[in-house]
């Protein structure tokens, strides 16, 4: 699920979070990195919840109205494509979705009302309109369906919005990730015969996990040894002047290219160029991209790299 850039950019908040606080325990910096990471599979897991839960609401819907004291031909007669959706049913009957869920106590039981709203939302769109009125359905429109009202109204719904913000400190920063993997996940399903409704992993290799603890330790370990590094090539600057988030990329990346020898100098400096797109502003990336660039050099010459592939 994630690739490596999505861990270096936890492992840079978290590192600002760590210097910010005084950066003076380790062991409670790291938990907190991995409590960071994890909070991205329970909004994985909640999303897909809510796929389901949408599922539960028009139901009941569909129910409420057949009992109701005047129904029309339509309440007793329902359009049921959309409680039928073969995506939706197998999320809500996938055993593995539900053993996650129960295991992380993640739940949409006291919020039915907020659900309820953003399927009648759904139901006014023009993607609901299309799908609903098609004679025929298969599982590739029930799949192109779903990630239409996922990317259109889904992630669109303010309370929904409103509600994760409220929830977790993490999430916001998660939340366009998140639901580019939730994409990738529901694009996997298929109807084949024995197939099932798979999972990421939060990690694509555990090798990753090891990967973001060593970048954010090392990091911290060596930052003395990297600051008069960075000061020499800074000399216009005062060093407590340059924003932290940019002396804090050039840390990682300087780390990463002296400290990982299976990681070629050329990745570590496009990953942290693409890093200081996210977080620098545009002067100052290209202050960073500068500096990074004088310090290869001079380790090339000075034969302080040393890796294993090129």
């Amino acid at each position: 699920m994630l690739n490596r850039r999505h861990l270096r950019v936890k492992v840079l908040q978290s590192l600002y979070a760590f210097f910010q606080a005084g950066g003076n325990d380790l062991a409670k910096g790291e938990k907190e990195l991995l409590h960071g990471i994890e909070k991205i599979y329970d909004l994985y897991i909640y999303q897909l919840l809510l796929l389901s839960e949408l599922l539960h609401i028009a139901e009941l819907i569909i129910e409420d109205k057949k009992i109701k004291k005047l129904p029309t031909p339509e309440d007793l007669n329902p359009n049921t494509k959309f409680i039928n959706n073969k995506l939706l049913r197998e999320i809500r009957d996938n055993s593995f979705v539900r053993k996650i869920a129960n295991e992380k106590k993640i739940s949409w039981n006291e919020h039915h009302e907020m659900i309820r709203k953003l399927y009648q939302q759904i139901a006014q769109s023009k993607h609901f309109a299309k799908y609903m009125a098609k004679e025929s359905i298969d599982v590739n429109s029930d799949v192109d369906f779903i990630i239409d009202i996922l990317l259109d109204e889904i992630c669109n719904f303010e309370l929904l919005h409103s509600y994760y913000e409220e929830s977790s400190i993490y999430w916001l920063d998660d939340w366009e990730m998140v639901n580019k993997m939730l994409v990738k996940t529901l694009k996997g399903f298929s109807e084949k015969q024995n197939s099932r409704f798979e999972l990421m992993n939060l990690y694509k290799d555990p090798d990753d996990k090891v990967f973001a603890i060593e970048l954010f330790r090392k990091t911290i370990l060596n930052s003395d040894e990297i600051s008069p590094m960075i000061s020499k090539r800074t000399q216009n600057w005062e060093i407590e002047r340059i924003a932290l988030m940019d002396i804090l990329i050039m840390k990682m990346a300087i780390t990463e290219i002296l400290k990982f020898p299976e990681i070629p100098v050329k990745v570590t400096l496009n990953e942290y160029i693409e890093l200081s797109k996210m977080y620098s502003t545009p002067k100052s990336k290209i202050f960073v991209n500068g500096v990074l660039d004088k310090l290869v050099e001079e380790f090339y010459e000075t034969k302080k790299i040393n890796k294993l592939v090129k």
